[in-house]
């Protein structure tokens, strides 16, 4: 019995086949083929198959191999899973090696920042890492789940961003999204929200970011901030997760309230104005299509309720007390009313900036 409890502690190589143990367990214990033949009634063929590494210790055979040498059945059929696992995992490694081409389309710097890969890091973990971080089987796969995206994404602007760049921020959103538990969306929450959001226009960002991202949660939608990375230039993004949870991420690019309120409320308009299956990435200085125009209007009328902003423009002359009065009539940030006066090129973009507040925002990801 000593001998059977020290093969029960037999702790191996799993990349090793279960039948060389067998093999070593029989020489121990003097045990022959033909005896182990005997003992289990499997056939001598069987056997040597087994212990040649040449046959699987199905389920079965290990409940024979347990009877026979007092050795668990749980443990040879662990040891046979193991091996297998083992060997599929060395398969696939030599399989990553074919996929460092795809690796490579991912600028470095953005790999780098998303400690995916190192100067000195193996291109097969790599590969291997990066594929964990999409939450995917194979590049093929990782193809399959961006490529309509990308369609939306190449077709509707001359992006200057890497594509790819652009997934892995994209991803960045989609996980920190997962972990926000929202309610299922309804359209009229979510316009209820958006008209209490902008009441928080005039306050700084440690006062309104977890109440706009409450506001939106309860409303099904799910808002992200997450730093831009190298290699893009977007503002922000629009899509949904599932029918009843939106997400809407924006990158922080630019941090003045004028320009952060209008990514936030352009990308509202996407949710607000088009439909669940495409998804909308925003780069500033392009042209738009006609649903980025009609996000654009509306995020014009939400902050700008009334036609108030065409008759202010009629009467004034612009002077730095004039949009602080108009901003204060309508509960609006003055820096606001700069961005869109130069937007519309009403004045220089010189003009009245430090009416401007600079945000910084509490992030998940280290910018």
């Amino acid at each position: 019995m000593a001998a059977e409890k020290t093969a029960n502690q037999f702790a191996p190589d799993y990349s090793v086949h279960p039948g060389e143990i067998l093999e070593e367990t029989l020489t121990s214990r003097s045990i022959s083929h033909k005896e182990l033949a005997e003992r289990t009634g499997l056939s001598m063929k069987t056997v040597s198959l087994i212990t040649n590494g040449k046959a699987p210790i199905t389920s079965e055979t290990a409940i024979h191999l347990e009877r026979a040498l007092g050795v668990s059945a749980r443990l040879w059929s662990n040891l046979d899973a193991n091996y297998r696992l083992s060997q599929a995992k060395e398969s696939l490694h030599e399989q990553m090696k074919k996929h460092s081409g795809w690796l490579k389309r991912f600028p470095k710097d953005v790999l780098i920042s998303l400690e995916i890969t190192s100067t000195r890091a193996d291109p097969v973990e790599s590969v291997d890492r990066l594929l964990a971080f999409f939450g995917v089987s194979s590049p093929d796969a990782w193809e399959n789940r961006y490529s309509k995206q990308a369609v939306n994404f190449r077709k509707t602007k001359a992006f200057s961003s890497s594509w790819e760049s652009v997934t892995c921020w994209l991803r960045l959103s989609e996980i920190e999204a997962d972990g926000i538990n929202t309610m299922p969306f309804t359209m009229d929450s979510f316009r209820k929200a958006l008209t209490k959001i902008r009441e928080m226009t005039i306050l700084p960002a440690e006062s309104f970011q977890n109440k706009m991202k409450n506001l939106c949660a309860d409303s099904g939608v799910a808002l992200t901030f997450i730093p831009e990375l190298p290699k893009t230039r977007l503002c922000g993004a629009t899509l949904w997760l599932t029918p009843e949870k939106a997400l809407l991420s924006l990158s922080l690019r630019y941090k003045s309230d004028d320009q952060f309120w209008f990514s936030f409320f352009h990308e509202a308009g996407h949710i607000v104005l088009h439909g669940k299956r495409i998804v909308f990435f925003e780069e500033r200085g392009l042209g738009g299509s006609q649903q980025e125009n009609e996000a654009d209007e509306y995020a014009k009328k939400v902050l700008f309720p009334d036609k108030s902003y065409e008759a202010f423009v009629a009467r004034s002359r612009f002077y730095e007390a004039d949009i602080v009065e108009f901003a204060k009539s309508i509960n609006l940030a003055p820096g606001i009313v700069v961005g869109a006066l130069q937007h519309d090129k009403y004045i220089k973009y010189e003009w009245h900036n430090r009416l401007k507040k600079r945000f910084a925002f509490a992030t998940n990801i280290s910018s």
